[in-house]
C-alpha cells in the first residue's frame, strides 16, 4: 500500500513538471485572444513572459513568446499610421525570436511560435523581397519541427500535423517551390481526409494561392 502511495505521489509530481515545463501553456491563450484584438489579454501574455524572463533572462520559451508579441503590436502601430514605432517593435519582435531560436535551436516550443508568426505575418509584408525572406525564415522553422517530430509524427492529433503540413505546403507554394508544396498538400489530403486541412489542399489544387485564412490555424485555438 505504501509502494503505491508512493507511485502516486511520484506520478503526480512527474505531471505537475511537465505541466510546468510547458510554458506554452500559462500563456497561449491569452496571446492568441491578444491576436484577434483583445489587448487586456496580450498584455497578461506579455507580463507573464516579461516575469519570467526577470527570473530568468535566457528561458527561450518565454522569450519567443513576447517577441512575438511586439511583432504583432509592430503590425498595430503601422496601421495606426506610426511607421516609427512600428519598425521599432518589429526590430525588437524580430531580434527576441531569433535570439530565442539561437538559445533553442531544437526545441519545437521555440520554433513553432516564431515560424507560425512569421508565415502568418508574411502574407501581409508588402515589400516582396521581404515577404520572400520572412516566408523562407517560417518554412525554416516547421522543418526543423518536422525533422524534430518525425519519429512521432503520426502519433499526434489532427490540429498539430495539420497546422504544420499545411504550413508547409502553403509556404513552399508561396516561394514558388511547387513540387516540395505539391508533396505537403497531397500528404494532407491523404492522412487528413475529410478534415479542414484536406478542404484547403483540394482548393490549393484547383485555385492556387490559398487565401491567409485558408493556409492556417483552421479551427484552432477553441479548446484549452
Amino acid at each position: 500500500m505504501k509502494k503505491l502511495i508512493l507511485f502516486g505521489v511520484v506520478l503526480a509530481a512527474a505531471i505537475v513538471l511537465v505541466a510546468q515545463q510547458r510554458f506554452d501553456v500559462k500563456v497561449r491563450n491569452y496571446f492568441f485572444a491578444g491576436f484577434q484584438g483583445n489587448d487586456a489579454a496580450l498584455d497578461k501574455g506579455m507580463k507573464i513572459c516579461e516575469d519570467t524572463l526577470t527570473s530568468n533572462p535566457k528561458d527561450a520559451e518565454a522569450m519567443v513568446w513576447h517577441g512575438s508579441g511586439l511583432y504583432f503590436r509592430s503590425g498595430q502601430a503601422f496601421q495606426k499610421g506610426d511607421p516609427q514605432t512600428g519598425m521599432e517593435l518589429w526590430t525588437r519582435g524580430n531580434d527576441e525570436m531569433d535570439k530565442a531560436v539561437s538559445l533553442a535551436p531544437e526545441n519545437v516550443s521555440v520554433r513553432i511560435p516564431r515560424g507560425s508568426v512569421l508565415l502568418t505575418s508574411s502574407h501581409y509584408i508588402p515589400d516582396p523581397a521581404m515577404a520572400r525572406d520572412v516566408t523562407q525564415k517560417g518554412v525554416a522553422d516547421f522543418e526543423k519541427t518536422y525533422e524534430l517530430q518525425k519519429t512521432y509524427f503520426d502519433k499526434l492529433g489532427t490540429h498539430p500535423r495539420g497546422e504544420l503540413m499545411l504550413a508547409l505546403a502553403d509556404g513552399h507554394s508561396r516561394l514558388g517551390e511547387n513540387e516540395r508544396a505539391q508533396y505537403w498538400f497531397q500528404r494532407v489530403r491523404t492522412e487528413l481526409k475529410g478534415t479542414l486541412y484536406a478542404d484547403s489542399a483540394n482548393l490549393w489544387t484547383k485555385d492556387k494561392p490559398l487565401q491567409p485564412r485558408q493556409a492556417g490555424c483552421l479551427g484552432c485555438h477553441t479548446g484549452e
